[in-house]
């Protein structure tokens, strides 16, 4: 399936992001089609993974629009490989804001789709956003303090001392103004990376795509614990499906499980791990098949909205 480049401009930086055209009338109205925004989570980029989810939701009959966040593949934005909290979630905002202006699309129908760290920013962004039509959270980080908490007792706090000094030395060449001290995104085990749960770096390197680069700017691992979209999940309002990996080591399922209850959503459980759903995994396809049934059951124009949980 091909796609159509497009550009969002954010306080002077150029966000790129790629538009799917739906290949099906099966959810068009006399407003238009909805439309599915979707990024993807820690330090990835949108050529890694999230095509293959963009093409699937095109086909039963959304728009589906992917983007790269500020700093990160095809967008601009410096420091080079710097995670934002902040400036992520006000990425998507500005993106989803782009959407509701895009030919074809019905502006009321807008959807905003993440996984891992995003899974927890379209939580935060659907709180603020009442206009929203709904909300897709996969594998989601919805509490980052539960996220350090896992990794600390996983690696021990020799370990988490080491990570969190090298988060020091980035901030210290920020204030020296000297380019960000970076480490791995993924890494083995024991090594100093964002992600270290046993096969991560084969997984991740299964998915990565050409813009893809396994670092980041390690200030970032300082201000984990304030991530924490569950705090918002009780102001969605919209119809959610949040997506919980049960043996997930990255994004703890019972923080999960928490807002996905806060947010009034449907759920679905799978017997998984954190990266058991992208796409050439196991559960891939049966993760795209209930997204799919979600968007027809609460976006085909005729239907009711359900916020049915099962």
């Amino acid at each position: 399936m091909t796609s159509t480049r497009i550009q969002v401009q954010v306080d002077g930086d150029t966000i790129v992001a790629r538009r799917f055209g739906a290949v099906s009338d099966a959810l068009t109205g006399p407003a238009g089609r909805p439309c599915v925004v979707m990024a993807h989570g820690f330090g990835a980029t949108q050529d890694s993974g999230l095509f293959a989810f963009a093409e699937a939701l095109a086909g039963a009959g959304a728009e589906v629009v992917t983007f790269d966040y500020r700093n990160f593949g095809e967008s601009s934005g410096q420091p080079r490989q710097l995670v934002s909290l902040g400036g992520q979630v006000a990425d998507y905002r500005a993106v989803i804001d782009h959407a509701r202006r895009l030919d074809g699309v019905d502006p009321a129908r807008i959807v905003a789709w993440g996984v891992s760290l995003a899974g927890g920013h379209v939580i935060r962004v659907a709180a603020d956003d009442p206009q929203l039509a709904g909300v897709i959270s996969l594998t989601p980080a919805a509490d980052g303090l539960s996220v350090v908490s896992e990794m600390l007792r996983t690696f021990g706090p020799w370990h988490m001392l080491r990570v969190m000094a090298w988060g020091i030395r980035d901030v210290a060449a920020q204030l020296r103004r000297r380019p960000p001290v970076l480490i791995p995104i993924v890494g083995a085990p024991g090594e100093v990376a964002g992600l270290g749960a046993e096969g991560a770096v084969d997984e991740m390197l299964r998915i990565a795509g050409p813009t893809w680069r396994n670092e980041f700017a390690a200030r970032m691992v300082l201000v984990m614990g304030n991530h924490r979209p569950i705090a918002s999940a009780k102001r969605v309002r919209c119809p959610a499906l949040v997506q919980i990996a049960d043996l997930d080591r990255t994004a703890p399922p019972a923080a999960a499980t928490t807002a996905a209850t806060r947010m009034r959503a449907t759920v679905h459980h799978y017997p998984c791990d954190h990266f058991d759903v992208y796409p050439g995994a196991e559960w891939h396809e049966r993760v795209v098949e209930d997204q799919v049934r979600f968007l027809e059951r609460m976006l085909v124009p005729s239907a009711p909205l359900d916020r049915a949980t099962t």
